[in-house]
């Protein structure tokens, strides 16, 4: 068999092996985060009124020291950017259960620079 006729047939066997994977984070999303750049998780923004609840949360968060998901500032007024949350206990924007393990994101409370880091 020729040398080419060999190179060729190695290139086709092996050109489908190649393929990227599609990435699962959403669009605009640094790979290393589950919060988009827009500060949205499954369609819904990062920032208003959150009740904590013990049964069917929106999300299941884990309060972590150091490198979190993302930053928040517990407010009384105008929680409408984000990482700005107004904890209340009626009609809420979306509802939060605090858990120790197999989070959905990782916050860290801060007095500063609420948002994605």
């Amino acid at each position: 068999m020729h040398p080419t006729a060999t190179a060729l047939a190695v290139a086709i066997v092996v050109a489908p092996l190649v393929v990227a994977a599609p990435s699962r984070a959403a669009p605009g999303a640094p790979l290393a985060s589950k919060i988009g750049r827009d500060c949205t998780i499954g369609g819904k923004k990062l920032a208003g009124r959150v009740k904590v609840v013990d049964a069917f949360p929106d999300f299941e968060v884990e309060v972590v020291d150091a490198f979190p998901d993302l930053q928040v500032k517990r407010v009384d007024a105008f929680p409408d950017e984000c990482g700005r949350w107004r904890m209340v206990d009626a009609f809420p924007d979306f509802t939060i259960k605090l858990v120790d393990a197999f989070p959905d994101f990782t916050i860290k409370y801060v007095d500063a620079f609420p948002g994605v880091p």
